[in-house]
């Protein structure tokens, strides 16, 4: 199966996740996360959500990060920001690798979608509330949490109340439980479960 957001750093092979494409104003640069850096229990959260329906259905994935908390109860794209898990890099310095047998340069990815859609690649880079692409302050670190996303995210240890919690469970659940409801269906088309017939006792 593809996967979308899953890469490589070129030069080494280490396997990145990337959270943003195109980063607003900076189209040769991209925000990933490498995942060797991760403990078990945040990588593992972090797959969970590439390979979710949630995951693959985002145009970048940290939309789905927004959206996911972490075994500690952190908000993933905040608590990954807050405790340096995002590295800025060169977006020529990326393979993109949805499966074992197809690789591709971001950048040269970034190229063909941009050319897809009529526009440039800094255009591909998510908007801000106004619509416009914004872009980091100068001289400062790219924050993908506050420049990119809803402020109410932007907490400084990026904890968020059981309320946010709550409906984060909620929508993870929901999405888990289209996401069975879908592969239950193809599995039935692919092999239909055969109802055993029940036998009637006779009465003596």
């Amino acid at each position: 199966m593809a996967l979308k957001h899953v890469g490589r750093i070129a030069s080494n092979k280490r396997k990145v996740i990337v959270a943003y494409r195109v980063v607003p104003g900076e189209p040769e640069q991209c925000l990933v996360v490498q995942t060797e850096n991760l403990d078990a229990s945040e990588h593992d959260a972090l797959i969970t959500a590439v390979e979710s329906a949630a995951g693959q259905d985002a145009y970048e994935f940290a939309e789905a990060m927004a959206r996911n908390v972490l075994p500690d109860g952190r908000n993933m794209l905040a608590g990954f920001h807050t405790t340096g898990k995002f590295r800025k890099v060169s977006t020529s310095s990326i393979e993109m690798t949805p499966d074992n047998s197809t690789n591709i340069m971001l950048n040269e990815l970034n190229d063909l979608i941009a050319q897809q859609k009529g526009v440039t690649v800094a255009d591909l880079a998510m908007k801000g509330p106004d619509g416009k692409t914004v872009k980091a302050p100068e001289n400062q670190s790219v924050n993908p949490v506050s420049t990119y996303t809803d402020e109410s995210l932007s907490a400084a240890d990026g904890v968020i109340s059981d309320e946010q919690l709550a409906a984060q469970y909620r929508s993870q659940a929901d999405a888990m439980f289209k996401e069975a409801k879908k592969l239950r269906e193809q599995a039935e088309e692919l092999a239909p479960i055969k109802k055993k017939a029940t036998k009637k006792t006779e009465s003596a």
